[in-house]
């Protein structure tokens, strides 16, 4: 029973990193589309439209959002679920012997910003895939009574504050997240060695700065400019 509960769990910790991992690039993808809310080129108010048109609209996109709402229910539910079998295996002496002080900050708390990180998702989701799906009206719309999601953004940002600043912290507690998460994921995966290891973690690092920081910068430049 003890060996068959063991494979549970570590199925359940690679399904959680493959998981992870999908949502890692598709952060990416994301903050390449979101930088041209920003004056990066003359027409980039045209390249942001084009490019959240063809996410909104293309058929192969809308079935990868079927696997992009998977990995994001699949990572939370087996997030909340191995955390909650580590905490019941843990017993009261090791947590007294301060195994805690072996950790970093990010991995002690990753349940918890993993926790704040959701909240914020499922508020952008009301904003913005809501929206899409016209569950959440706007003003702004387009001749055919499309969302136009370049004015929406812009106008958030620009005229409300606290939702700018809700976006800033969220995405703060994301790096944290993202730094434990990245180089959990590997080492989960059997991409643990010696002569990798500190690599991934490096990459990891650079990573979980990053990209946060340029989804943080978005909300700043509206924020002072406007």
């Amino acid at each position: 029973m003890s060996k068959q509960r063991t494979l549970s769990s570590i199925t359940k910790k690679v399904i959680m990193s493959l998981a992870g991992l999908f949502l890692i690039i598709f952060l990416l993808v994301h903050l390449g589309i979101n930088l041209f809310l920003m004056p990066l080129t003359e027409n980039h108010q045209e390249i942001f439209e084009l490019l959240a048109g063809f996410m909104a609209t293309n058929p192969v996109i809308k079935v990868m959002e079927v696997f992009l709402f998977g990995g994001f229910i699949i990572h939370i539910i087996y997030g909340l679920i191995v955390q909650f079998q580590n905490w019941s295996s843990r017993g009261s002496i090791a947590y007294k012997s301060g195994s805690k002080t072996k950790t970093t900050i990010s991995s002690q708390y990753m349940i918890h910003t993993g926790v704040l990180v959701f909240l914020f998702l499922a508020m952008h989701m009301y904003q913005f895939y809501f929206m899409k799906l016209g569950l959440n009206t706007t003003p702004f719309v387009d001749a055919h009574g499309h969302p136009e999601f370049y004015n929406v953004a812009v106008d958030l940002f620009s005229t409300q504050p606290v939702y700018s600043v809700i976006y800033i912290i969220a995405f703060i507690f994301l790096g944290f997240h993202l730094n434990h998460a990245f180089q959990s994921a590997f080492q989960t995966l059997g991409w643990e060695h010696p002569k990798y290891t500190p690599c991934i973690k490096t990459v990891g690092l650079i990573y979980a700065i990053v990209v946060p920081l340029g989804f943080i910068i978005i909300p700043l430049y509206f924020m002072i400019m406007h």
